[in-house]
């Protein structure tokens, strides 16, 4: 009797680990946000090249 009383509770215990029901899982998707960057001035990339030119020239100059 004891033996039942074991199995019936491991049968029990095992059997809730399969409750419910087999669906697909419901994703919700975040909607995409897309960002445009803002555009900067033209000669922003040109400051730090001229500068360095610059440099050079007077580096190459005072020998």
């Amino acid at each position: 009797m004891k033996k039942f009383a074991l199995a019936a509770a491991f049968a029990g215990a095992a059997s809730t680990a399969f409750a419910g029901n087999i669906s697909e899982p419901i994703m919700e998707m975040a909607p995409v946000v897309v960002m445009e960057e803002t555009a900067s001035s033209s000669s922003a990339g040109l400051i730090i090249p001229l500068i360095l030119i610059a440099l050079i020239a007077v580096a190459v100059s005072a020998d």
